[in-house]
């Protein structure tokens, strides 16, 4: 038990001071980095649960037991140094090469591990236990620490370079993202020649507490300060019901959104992309099949209504998101929230109705789905076009299955 105390001791601190990001209360992963920050959190728990029976397997001699558990501890820490990557990257939401290089180089490493444990099992290459049931090391343990202590050190290096010309508030989350990878990557460093010591544990330790309490705490702070601006953007919107304004945002015809509230909902989403506090969001654009034939032969009241009937397909389907009428024919819809997260089934059962009313002779609306790729997508415009160019090929679909005049 004596070896297990340390790992005891961090799982207690560990799970205390993110108890809200393992419960997932109080605490919402809306954004990449912060759900990225809550599997580490939990990949870092169950490193420690390794850690400890690593501990209370090799004192009572279960060769095994223990052997398989060793498997799982690299697999675990493996991971951890993964998720860390992922985080300063999506964190970072930089473009630059040394973000792509962290990025592809956290996937290799993930990779090469991988391969390497399993490769274990046949030769011992990374670890093994001799006849008295002693941990030896391999020498690719050595390469495999090792190659931790470089990917901390580079990305500690890299956050802290990335601090250069930020706000006080930023540089000091930056500094102490930079502070952990350096301190953790030291620690590691020493543990290579003392594989007994559970330095990794202590590491993750005093990682997590200095995350906790200068990034995640910042992070909870922002997260308050948007949904005050949430608040103020409603209480907005509520002074402005009535007023001309209001009417003017306002389609006659169906009662959806006007193009004027498009372009100015397009206008929002570009300043949130440029601020970067905008990090999810889709675009699904709508084409009504066969309105020029129906006005053409039953008259624009007949059109009319097949509008209506089309708009009130789409309102039904996407019941949390605003839709914008942009057009004689054409809708667009923007998914946040529960629409986004739900946005493939929806589409899904938009189309499967969509197709249905083709065969029934009810109202046919061809669709596109594009979300929002941070880091790609400058602008609302990429998001909408890639939308588009998909609607259309919907609607080549769709004509293709349509049965010829007889």
């Amino acid at each position: 038990m004596t070896y297990s105390s340390t790992a005891i001791v961090a799982l207690l601190v560990h799970c205390i001071i993110n108890n809200d990001v393992i419960r997932n209360q109080h605490y919402r992963n809306t954004t990449p980095a912060g759900k990225t920050y809550r599997l580490l959190v939990l990949s870092v728990a169950a490193f420690y649960i390794s850690d400890i029976l690593w501990g209370i397997l090799y004192e009572e001699h279960m060769i095994d037991a223990v052997f398989a558990d060793t498997v799982i501890y690299f697999a675990l820490m493996a991971a951890t140094v993964f998720l860390w990557t992922r985080y300063v990257v999506n964190y970072l939401l930089e473009s630059s090469w040394l973000n792509k290089a962290l990025y592809y180089i956290g996937w290799f490493f993930l990779a090469f591990i991988t391969v390497v444990l399993i490769l274990n099992f046949f030769m011992p290459v990374m670890f093994w236990f001799d006849e008295d049931g002693v941990f030896c090391s391999g020498h690719l343990r050595y390469d495999f620490l090792i190659i931790q202590v470089i990917m901390f050190m580079f990305s500690a290096g890299y956050v802290l370079f990335i601090s250069k010309g930020k706000d006080k508030s930023a540089k000091r989350r930056h500094r102490a993202i930079g502070l952990f990878g350096f301190a953790i990557a030291i620690l590691l460093g020493i543990q290579v020649t003392n594989p007994l010591l559970p330095l990794y544990t202590v590491g993750w330790l005093l990682g997590t507490c200095i995350l906790h309490t200068f990034v995640l705490e910042d992070m909870k702070e922002d997260r308050l300060i948007e949904l005050e601006e949430m608040l103020m953007r409603e209480e907005k919107q509520k002074k402005e019901l009535g007023s001309a304004r209001q009417l003017a945002f306002r389609d006659s015809l169906t009662g959806v959104k006007s193009y004027n509230a498009y372009v100015e909902a397009e206008q929002d989403i570009n300043e949130r992309i440029e601020g970067r506090t905008l990090q999810e969001f889709g675009v699904v654009v709508f084409d009504v099949n066969g309105l020029k034939r129906m006005n053409d032969t039953h008259g624009h009241e007949a059109g009319d209504r097949l509008l209506k009937d089309a708009c009130h397909l789409i309102c039904e389907m996407f019941k949390r998101s605003p839709v914008f009428r942009i057009g004689g024919d054409e809708f667009v819809v923007l998914l946040e929230g529960e629409d986004y997260q739900n946005r493939m089934s929806l589409l899904a059962e938009f189309e499967r109705q969509a197709e249905e009313n083709q065969r029934n002779g009810a109202p046919v609306v061809a669709s596109g789905l594009s979300a929002f790729r941070p880091g790609e997508d400058i602008n609302f415009r990429k998001v909408f076009e890639r939308a588009d160019a998909r609607m259309y090929d919907r609607k080549r679909f769709l004509k293709s299955k349509e049965q010829p005049s007889l």
